[in-house]
């Protein structure tokens, strides 16, 4: 067998550090100090206004599709890993499919308006292999047609386009901290987005709709990265030109 990645795995005693710290905390989870840590790090790096944290790249799909209440169809790409179809379907949404570029394996944006109709919502393109789409087609086709658009950008880690992450473009981009990927927490994954409103709404319903100990004010679910993860993400930042330069090497 020829594998396509290899888990990073970064220096052991630099990630036993960052355990002691839990150990002598007490805190595993809930918006502990080292997602905080890794949270304002990447953001830095990645050159974002906001990024939330969560337990996977699905989770971070789902919590798009629920933030913006999308309802009806949804266009996007056949060609992807199964989460970006199954995803939709999970929550309630139709997927409708527009076929790829040949040569970008990215969604052709030269399709998408045929499959418009008054029960589209979204459109959900993916970065496929982290090449960037045509995000300047595909935002004028959603203006035009009143669409939201949330990135698949499962791949897309560290990705920039025209001289800015292109985490940056859509109403809400998502990335994938699987094992798998260029940076990863284990499990994890990320809601981008440089809406102030969409973010704080993002953040309740990632933690069940809590407001505080003795309020609730809206639906919720479970997506929370625990600290355990985030001390990986803190390591593996710490090595990510390394990772860079193997992957790059083929390694």
């Amino acid at each position: 067998m020829i594998p396509v990645t290899k888990s990073y795995l970064p220096n052991k005693k630099k990630y036993k550090t960052y355990i002691d710290r839990i150990y002598d905390s007490g805190w595993l989870t809930n918006n502990g100090s080292l997602l905080k840590e890794l949270e304002q790090r990447l953001k830095e790096y990645l050159g974002v206004k906001h990024i939330i944290l969560v337990a996977n790249g699905s989770l971070a799909l789902q919590l798009a599709y629920k933030s913006l209440e999308l309802k009806g169809e949804v266009i996007t790409t056949p060609f992807s890993f199964a989460a970006t179809t199954s995803t939709l379907v999970w929550e309630g949404l139709k997927p409708i499919f527009a076929d790829i570029d040949p040569n970008s394996f990215n969604i052709d944006t030269n399709l998408i308006e045929k499959n418009i109709t008054p029960e589209t919502s979204a459109i959900v393109p993916v970065h496929v292999f982290g090449n960037p789409c045509n995000v300047e087609k595909i935002q004028e086709i959603a203006q035009k047609h009143n669409l939201k658009v949330i990135y698949d950008a499962a791949h897309a880690f560290g990705t920039e386009y025209k001289g800015q992450s292109v985490l940056n473009y859509g109403d809400i981009s998502t990335l994938s901290f699987h094992a798998t990927k260029l940076f990863h927490t284990i499990e994890g994954g990320a809601v981008i987005t440089n809406d102030d409103e969409l973010a704080q709404k993002i953040r309740l319903l990632m933690n069940f709709g809590i407001v505080s100990p003795v309020k609730v004010n809206s639906l919720g679910t479970n997506a929370k990265m625990n600290e355990f993860e985030a001390a990986m993400g803190l390591c593996v930042l710490d090595e990510i030109d390394l990772v860079k330069s193997e992957r790059a090497r083929g390694c």
